[in-house]
């Protein structure tokens, strides 16, 4: 067995630890741990199944963790920062105190109690640099340390500077630093090396570096804090100032932003959550920070660069929560960049297809359960009324037609020709919301999911044009099916069932009216969708600050959007009802969409365009309200089962820490990354 040494954990405990006999060693170590820390019977055990769980390596019947098993019992599985599994093994080196290559059960409960210590982070900071052990660092362990773990690609660090004087310099020979002083040393390094490193890249001394000097530095002190959106526009910098180069001034504010963007974060958040409309620009920014700080943290530069990088150029505009995500999470991934690696590129067609085939079919059930709502309505259309044909006025109004539907039909009248509406509104619906959706999501902005109104518009309007296929034959049908019902108790006649109809038409005829279709169904969802995003987000505040709509904000958004849409589509509709419907003895017969046009006119009147417009509100409104609340709920209790997303704005500010433990060696990292972001990468 290895001798056991107690590392410097716990100040009140004294121990010839060198001595301790090796039977008497778990019980010593143990006995310790309790006391110094309290810790439990239930956390002990915790630890134990950590271990054995990991520990492979086995010495004289005794297990052991090597450097990667004891890398994946110690570091978080849901880290939220950029830094490398393998660089958790600068923890090993602290845990394996005997030096001997590999971690003993003995010394994980004392490296798993050290990491309970409220300071651990620094403390195994202050462990790595002091190769010795003394309990001091000289300046040779901290320059070689330093020097092991930056290489010589690294800008260079003068050890020789006054700054490093102040902390290392020598007395009697050789100044060394305690705990307490390493501690304030790490958190001053950082703007120490940024000083240092400006002045090695400002070789003219005119007090400006260029754009590619200026990510170098940052890349070298801070790369692990920035997500790679920001770092591969961290030369846009330069734009904030004439000249094309960056100044020492901007170069210390972006790095005040770094060091402080937990409280950035903070503000944004809660300066968002109280605006109006969800954004803020640097004014509200700025105003916020006066009033929720004793003095302002930041000053007007800093906030412009924090709104140059959120607004991608534009530092003027007001902006929501997702557009500082990628300046707030490290790890932030473009939606479309987070697809591409989550999906092989093998399967990526596959799950194209796939995720349409589940919207198609989501959207065939939302569309028939909305159809089914709304069909009684459809007998109110009085488009087909012939006001200018004696004799031939079945309906005075949309009220008289229900009860006459209802006397000579009884109850069933009213679903009179849903068989085919359903096998036919299925696809139709379903093609339109897969459609809608399909545009949508390749022309969204890849940063910030979002899309311009010109897309949004000829997304609606594309997927308006593609249900027409599956629209135009089941509206035919339909209307002949609803309109010989009542016309056939008034002649005698039996009516004929929908297999007749299409028999009789043909498979062009079917078509019959298709360009007024597309000139009604193409505006109509150009209108529609983009009115529902709208009033989604813009009046019920979708999304803003995690808010998700209720069912009655979903439904009326969708409903409210259909009114427009409806109405000023009502022209359109009306000449695709009269071309489609079987014209009888004695009304106007039309040669296609532009006579239908001037006959109606020169007959009816312009009226006559918007005749039963009212009705179409009454139908579609409602119809598409409940079919997009179906959508939406479809999507939302069967989700997609290889979606794989998580949260858009994810971050170690927001997210639910996991064992505190494990929070504080990730921690640990970020002191010693602080150094150098390459830190613990290189082999020594």
């Amino acid at each position: 067995m290895f001798p056991f040494t107690l590392p410097r954990i716990f100040p009140t405990v004294h121990a010839d630890s060198d001595e301790l006999a090796v039977s008497a060693r778990t019980v010593s170590t143990l006995r310790h741990v309790r006391n110094a820390m309290a810790v439990p019977e239930t956390e002990i055990k915790r630890w134990r199944r950590a271990f054995d769980v990991n520990a492979q390596t086995v010495v004289d019947g005794q297990k052991y963790l090597s450097s990667e098993q004891f890398v994946n019992a110690i570091a978080p599985s849901g880290d939220l920062t950029k830094i490398g599994r393998q660089q958790f093994a600068i923890l090993f080196k602290v845990a394996d105190s005997s030096k001997r290559g590999a971690v003993s059960w003995d010394d994980f409960v004392v490296f798993e109690t050290l990491l309970k210590r409220p300071d651990a982070d620094y403390w195994i900071a202050f462990q790595y640099f002091d190769v010795d052990d003394s309990g001091t660092i000289t300046f040779d362990e901290f320059k070689n340390v330093f020097n092991a773990n930056v290489g010589t690609h690294a800008i260079p660090f003068d050890f020789d500077s006054d700054w490093v004087k102040l902390y290392l310099g020598t007395k009697n020979g050789q100044h060394v630093l305690g705990y307490n002083e390493f501690t304030q040393l790490m958190k001053g390094l950082q703007g120490e090396r940024l000083r240092q490193s400006f002045k090695y890249l400002d070789k003219d001394r005119d007090g400006f570096i260029l754009p590619e000097e200026f990510k170098r530095i940052i890349l070298e002190i801070a790369g692990h804090k920035l997500s790679e959106a920001t770092i591969e526009r961290l030369p846009t910098l330069t734009v904030l100032s004439p000249g094309g180069r960056i100044s020492y001034s901007e170069v210390i504010a972006f790095h005040n932003i770094i060091r402080e963007m937990d409280m950035i974060e903070r503000i944004i958040r809660e300066a968002i959550a109280k605006s109006k409309d969800g954004r803020i620009d640097q004014s509200d920014f700025l105003n916020y920070c006066e009033t929720s700080t004793r003095y302002s943290l930041f000053t007007p530069m800093e906030a412009q660069i924090i709104f140059h990088f959120a607004g991608r150029g534009n530092p003027m505009q007001r902006l929501a929560l997702l557009d500082f995500a990628s300046l707030l999470d490290p790890r932030w991934r473009a939606p479309l960049e987070r697809h591409e690696e989550e999906t092989p590129a093998t399967t990526s067609f596959v799950h194209s297809v796939a995720h349409s085939v589940y919207n198609f079919v989501q959207g065939g059930f939302a569309g028939a359960f909305g159809a089914t709502i709304v069909y009684p309505i459809d007998l109110g259309d009085m488009q087909n009324q012939r006001s200018s044909v004696v004799g031939q006025l079945l309906y005075k109004n949309s009220l008289d037609c229900v009860k006459k539907v209802f006397r000579n039909e009884g109850f069933v009248g009213f679903y009179r020709g849903l068989g085919p509406q359903l096998i036919g509104v299925a696809p139709e619906k379903a093609i339109k919301l897969t459609v809608n959706d399909f545009v949508r999501s390749r022309a969204m902005d890849p940063e910030t999911g979002r899309i311009k109104l010109f897309w949004e518009l000829v997304a609606g309007g594309t997927a308006g044009g593609c249900q027409v296929i599956f629209t135009n034959p089941l509206e035919i049908v339909k209307i002949r099916l609803q309109i010989q019902g009542e016309a056939a108790k008034l002649e005698g006649a039996a009516p004929k069932g929908a297999a007749h109809i299409i028999r009789q038409l043909g498979l062009l005829g079917l078509y019959k009216g298709a360009s007024a279709c597309l000139l009604r169904d193409i505006p109509f969802s150009a209108i529609y969708f983009p009115a529902y995003s709208h009033l989604k987000r813009d009046v019920f505040h979708e999304g803003y600050n995690g808010k998700q709509l209720s069912f009655l904000e979903t439904l009326a958004s969708a409903a409210i959007a259909g009114m427009p849409a409806a109405y000023f589509t009502t022209p359109a509709d009306v000449v695709k009802t009269r071309l489609q419907v079987e014209a009888r003895s004695g009304q106007t017969t039309y040669k296609g969409m532009g006579d239908a046009f001037v006959r109606i006119y020169q007959e009816e009147g312009f009226k006559a365009f918007f005749k039963g417009g009212p009705a179409r509100i009454i139908r579609s409104s409602p119809q598409f309200g409940f079919t997009l609340v179906a959508y939406e709920y479809l999507h939302k209790f069967f989700p997609y089962p290889f979606n794989g997303q998580g949260k858009e704005i994810e971050t170690a500010y927001t997210s639910q820490p996991e064992d505190l433990a494990k929070i504080r060696a990730r921690n640990a990292l970020k002191i010693l990354l602080d150094v150098h972001g390459d830190f613990g990468r290189r082999t020594t």
